[in-house]
């Protein structure tokens, strides 16, 4: 992955675009990186995989019986209101 500092980004943008498209690029402020600039395309496969991951953590805690239902969900805000 290519690093630039975020001054080199501002005055050659449309190069540091342009290696996006091919790789992720980091982009540095006072030698820290702050910021990865990458392809659309990239992205979408970044959602995805965060997507899936998300997903299989809640049926694996819906499987295990903590996670409610949405009807039990109500159930409860709505005994929560009677009790009130």
């Amino acid at each position: 992955m290519a690093t630039i500092t975020a001054t080199e980004t501002k005055n050659r943008f449309g190069k540091v675009l342009q290696q996006a498209i091919k790789e992720p690029v980091t982009i540095e402020k006072s030698g820290s990186p702050v910021a990865v600039l990458m392809s659309y395309e990239m992205f979408g496969h970044y959602q995805a995989i965060e997507d899936y991951y998300w997903g299989a953590r809640a049926r694996a805690v819906r499987e295990q019986g903590g996670y409610l239902e949405s009807a039990a969900v109500l159930d409860k805000i709505q005994k929560r209101l009677d009790d009130a």
